[in-house]
C-alpha cells in the first residue's frame, strides 16, 4: 500500500495521535494475532467486544501502524507516548482514532482501489460467484488480484482490495451479501466497472422474504456502474430481467445470449467448447466436466470481453482455473471409491446441479450425501423435498440424509452427525461408487471426507 501515514489519515477520515516512520503499510488486517511487522491493524467494534482493545497486542507484534475507535482514544492515550513513538530497531507506530472503524477500514479501501488505477470487475449472484471469480481470476490477462478463501463481506472486501499489490491491473471482487443495501455498500467501495450477476434464486431468502426481493438486492450493484460500464446477466434473467434498465451495457451468457458455447464436449475431466461472443469464436478448453461450470465460464468470458481481454489469451490461460475449497474437490478415497466434495454451501439451485452432475458421472453406485440446505425460511421444508425428489428423478441410487431437517428429503439412510454419515459410508461403501457431498456450510459436512479417510486408512492398516 504505497500510502503515507497522512494519506491514510485523510482517506478514512481519522485523526493521527502518533507518528510512525516515513514508510508505508503491507496490508490491512483485524486481528490482532494474525498481525504482523508492517501490518495496519483495525480495531474494529464487535458485539461484544472492541477490537481496538487488542492494539498493544498488534503494536507488540510489529504493526506498522493501528487504528482505534475514538471512544478508546482516551483508555489507550499511552499508546501514544514515547515508547511507541520510537521501538527497537524500526521508526515510531503509526496511531490513529477514527469514529468508526469499519468505516474508515471501507474508506481506505475504496481511496486504495483508486490508487491502483486498477480496472474492477465485480461478481455477485445466489450461485456460482466464487467459481465465476475463480475462473476469471484465471482467465484474464495481467497481473490480477482477487479475493482469497470468502474475503466477500463488508469486512472480507476492503481487506482484500487492501491486500491488493500496487502493481495489479485488474481487480476480480467477489460480492456476498444477507440483506438489503449490501451489494450497494460493497460496490460503493469496489466501483466496479464490469458486474457480473450470475443468477438469482432462493438464497437468503429467509432474511429477504422473497426471490423477487433478493433479486433487487443483487441488482444494487447496477447503479454503481459507470456510464461506460457493462453489466454481464444470464440471457435468461428471470426475475433480475426488470432491473436490467438500470444497467448502461448488457453483455448476456449462456444459450440465446450473447456470450455462448457450441460444439461441447467431455472427455477426461476436460470440458472442449467453441464459445460465441461479440468479438468473435475461440475454442477453449477448461480442467472441468460439470456443465454448471461451463455456464460459470462464460460469464468469466463475457466479463472478459466486456474488459477488453482477448479471446485468445483467455483461451491460452484456461488450463491453469482452479477453484476454491470445497467446491466440487474430486478426491480418490480408495477402494474405487470417488468423493465428490461440494461442501462449502447448498441451496436449490446449486443442489440440483451438483446432482445432475453426479447422475452424468460413470459410477456402479450414485450415491448423494446430503445435509441442511440454510436460510431459506418458511418454504425450507418444501424445498428440501423437491430436492429429494430431484435426487430419484436423476436416477441417484442412494441419499444419505444428515442432520434432522435432512429428513425432509426422504433419505434412504438418516444420521445425526457428518462422522455417522462416513461410518456408514466406511462400513457400506463398495469399489465403483462416486459419493456427492453436498450441504450448507453450518452442516459441517467437510467432516465427511476426513473422517471416511481416517476410516478407510485404518482398514487398509489393519
Amino acid at each position: 500500500m504505497n500510502l503515507s501515514g497522512e494519506q491514510i489519515a485523510a482517506a478514512c477520515g481519522a485523526e493521527i495521535v502518533a507518528r510512525g516512520g516515513a514508510d508505508s503499510p503491507a496490508r490491512a488486517t483485524i486481528g490482532s494475532n494474525e498481525t504482523g511487522p508492517g501490518d495496519l491493524f483495525f480495531g474494529l467494534r464487535g458485539e461484544r467486544v472492541n477490537g481496538g482493545e487488542f492494539a498493544p497486542a498488534a503494536i507488540e507484534s510489529g504493526a506498522w501502524g493501528v487504528l482505534i475507535d475514538s471512544t478508546l482514544s482516551s483508555t489507550f492515550l499511552p499508546l501514544s507516548d514515547s515508547k511507541y513513538e520510537v521501538s527497537e530497531g524500526r521508526g515510531g507506530v503509526w496511531i490513529f482514532v477514527a469514529d468508526d472503524p469499519l468505516a474508515a477500514l471501507q474508506a481506505l479501501a475504496r481511496a486504495w482501489r483508486r490508487e491502483l488505477g486498477a480496472r474492477v470487475l465485480g461478481v455477485t449472484g445466489s450461485v456460482g460467484k466464487t467459481s465465476v471469480k475463480d475462473i476469471a481470476r484465471a482467465l484474464l490477462p495481467g497481473r490480477v488480484h482477487a479475493n482469497r478463501e470468502n474475503l466477500n463481506t463488508e469486512i472480507g472486501l476492503p481487506l482484500t482490495v487492501l491486500e491488493a499489490p500496487d502493481d495489479t491491473e485488474t481487480l476480480v471482487l467477489e460480492m456476498a451479501m444477507r440483506g438489503a443495501g449490501q451489494i450497494a455498500e460493497l460496490a460503493g467501495i469496489a466501483e466496479p466497472e464490469v458486474a457480473v450477476i450470475t443468477n438469482v434464486g432462493p438464497v437468503h431468502i429467509e432474511l429477504l422474504g422473497s426471490v423477487e426481493a433478493i433479486a433487487a438486492a443483487k441488482a444494487e450493484v447496477l447503479a454503481a456502474l459507470p456510464p461506460g460500464g457493462t453489466a454481464v446477466v444470464p440471457a435468461q434473467a428471470g426475475l433480475l430481467e426488470p432491473h436490467l434498465g438500470e444497467a448502461p451495457r448488457l453483455l448476456r451468457f449462456g444459450p440465446g445470449g450473447d456470450v455462448f458455447a457450441t460444439e461441447r464436449t467431455v472427455d477426461g475431466g476436460v470440458t472442449e467448447a467453441l464459445i460465441e461472443t461479440p468479438a468473435g469464436a475461440q475454442r477453449f478448453d477448461f480442467p472441468f466436466a460439470e456443465e454448471h461450470n461451463l455456464t460459470n465460464a462464460l460469464a468469466a468470458v463475457a466479463a472478459g470481453v466486456a474488459l477488453g481481454a482477448p479471446l485468445a489469451d483467455m483461451a491460452d490461460r484456461a488450463a491453469s482455473i482452479g477453484f476454491s475449497s470445497f467446491r466440487g474437490e474430486r478426491l480418490e478415497m480408495g477402494d474405487g471409491i470417488v468423493l465428490v466434495n461440494d461442501c462449502y454451501n447448498a441451496n436449490p439451485i446449486s443442489m440440483r446441479a451438483a446432482l445432475s452432475h453426479l447422475a452424468s458421472l460413470e459410477a456402479e453406485r450414485r450415491i448423494a450425501v446430503l445435509g441442511e440446505m440454510g436460510e431459506l425460511g418458511p418454504g425450507a421444508a418444501e424445498y428440501h423435498r423437491e430436492i429429494g425428489e430431484s435426487a430419484r428423478a436423476e436416477g441417484i441410487d442412494l441419499v444419505i440424509g444428515v442432520g434432522e431437517p435432512a429428513r425432509e428429503y426422504a433419505p434412504d439412510e438418516l444420521v445425526a452427525t457428518p462422522e455417522e454419515a462416513a461410518e456408514w459410508l466406511a462400513a457400506q461403501g463398495e469399489p465403483g461408487d462416486t459419493i456427492l457431498v453436498k450441504g450448507s456450510r453450518s452442516a459441517g459436512l467437510e467432516a465427511v471426507a476426513v473422517t471416511l479417510g481416517e476410516l478407510l486408512e485404518e482398514a487398509d492398516d489393519g
